[in-house]
């Protein structure tokens, strides 16, 4: 698809309004999406009284959404023009930020809870209408996905082969600052409303996607159909190429162990901070530092990896990961007292948390950047772009299961504190909270050690069948 632009509409930079309008939109986006997914679960047991483990498998399916339907909105987006989808994609996130944010009022009109700096629940814990709020989320999600597709391929179309490089790189950074500004929102309002700020962060959100809601319609220009776009139905049967590809799905499975634990950031982490450090811990704060640490290694480690495998950075990448959830059990071991560092004083389960999160982003330095490499590489040839459509399934999985799991572990090893009439009982019923983390160290030792069998077998499939092909022609 071709952006319709022309040499009037360029910005000094060399790149046309649409790029900017598309990247400008997206920080909005990311900042919406981060502020109110970093406490997902919070809001899900906090606000409506579901359950450690009911909260996780509605925030996994609603992450798993969003990584599994980008390509089939793609292929609507192709059929709509770009303009519509964005604005049919930012129209559904203003609704479903909104629904978050209005949703809980109508539940307290109805006195089935009171919301205030603590929630006061009186029937909503139980009640069915709390399962309402699937539809809420489900609108964003359909939302978001069109926004995976659309920004992306925009980027894409808005830049030559002189300056793409450059033009994703902006993006990455516009990316990243949406990530950093929503997360930063979180705590300034937890601080000044309690647990009533997890509502009324939602209209903050709701805010941003309008916003870009209107610079879409004010200044966006449409787009044409690509050419190559491709049915639903076509789309259908590549993914069934995906699944059915032994060799690309066992990396998809293998990968899925690191993206398993990356994923706790949202799923496990905030729930466990706040209960292990108390209401003053930062968690949304804290998840901030993965990105950082990614913006500040990505170039240094992939210039040290250039003249690597895709496979040796990728397996570096894979064994850091065991360390990273090592370092976060170990707070829950060390004396309770407040560690000074100098200019703060932390909670010793914040302060190894935090280290923790340092090596997850050194691992993805290693991993992300080479992985959609490796994978074109398993792909058939001539066939690569087709597969790395849907290069995400491991997100989509992880997204599941590692929801799914922290939910189940939440629930066993680090329960909600207000279940228990008294704090020795919680503490006696937490005091293993930290086996959690063993788990995860587990999952990725797991997966580091299968990606270094798998390197190995297909490195001697390959050679077989390259010695075959060879046979084959000295015999003709």
């Amino acid at each position: 698809m071709s952006t319709l632009s022309n040499t009037t509409d360029k910005a000094p930079k060399g790149f046309s309004r649409a790029f900017w309008i598309a990247n400008t939109v997206e920080l909005l986006e990311r900042a919406a999406y981060y502020g109110v997914f970093v406490v997902i679960t919070l809001y899900l047991s906090r606000i409506l009284g579901f359950d450690d483990i009911e909260a996780a498998w509605l925030a996994g399916s609603f992450s798993a959404g969003l990584y599994f339907l980008p390509t089939f909105s793609g292929a609507l987006a192709d059929k709509i023009g770009f303009r519509s989808a964005l604005l049919l994609a930012f129209g559904l996130l203003t609704i479903g930020y909104a629904g978050l944010a209005i949703f809980p009022a109508l539940l307290e009109s109805h006195g089935l809870v009171e919301y205030g700096r603590e929630v006061v629940f009186k029937g909503l814990d139980t009640a069915d209408i709390r399962w309402a709020i699937i539809p809420i989320m489900v609108v964003i999600m359909i939302g978001g996905s069109f926004i995976k597709a659309v920004i992306t391929g925009t980027v894409a179309c808005e830049t030559s082969e002189s300056n793409r490089a450059k033009g994703f790189s902006i993006f990455y950074m516009m990316v990243n600052i949406g990530s950093f500004s929503g997360k930063t929102v979180v705590k300034p309002l937890r601080e000044s409303m309690g647990d009533l700020g997890l509502v009324n962060l939602n209209y903050f959100a709701a805010a941003m996607t309008a916003i870009a809601f209107f610079c879409i319609y004010l200044f966006y220009k449409n787009a044409e159909r690509r050419q190559d776009s491709k049915s639903v139905a076509e789309i259908w049967q590549a993914l069934v190429k995906v699944v059915t590809n032994a060799r690309l799905f066992i990396l998809i499975l293998i990968i899925t162990g690191f993206w398993m634990v990356q994923h706790q950031l949202y799923a496990t982490m905030p729930k466990y901070v706040l209960r292990m450090a108390g209401e003053g811990a930062s968690p949304s704060w804290y998840a901030n530092v993965n990105p950082l640490v990614v913006v500040l290694t990505v170039g240094l480690v992939t210039s040290m990896m250039k003249h690597r495998s895709s496979l040796f950075s990728m397996t570096v990448g894979m064994f850091i990961m065991p360390v990273s959830a090592l370092l976060m059990a170990s707070g829950n071991m060390l004396d309770g007292n407040n560690i000074d560092l100098g200019f703060v004083q932390m909670h010793p389960v914040a302060v190894m948390m935090i280290l923790g999160i340092v090596f997850q982003g050194l691992a993805e330095s290693f991993i992300s950047p080479r992985f959609l490499e490796f994978f074109s590489l398993q792909a058939p040839k001539g066939e690569e772009g087709l597969y790395l459509g849907f290069s995400h399934l491991h997100s989509f999985i992880s997204s599941l299961v590692g929801f799914g799991l922290s939910g189940y572990l939440l629930s066993a090893y680090c329960p909600d504190p207000k279940k228990f009439a008294t704090a020795a009982e919680w503490q006696a019923a937490s005091a293993n909270a930290h086996y959690i983390w063993y788990v995860f160290a587990a999952i990725a030792l797991l997966s580091a050690i299968s990606l270094v069998i798998y390197g190995k077998v297909i490195a001697r499939l390959d050679a077989r069948k390259e010695a075959e092909a060879e046979g084959t022609l000295a015999v003709g």
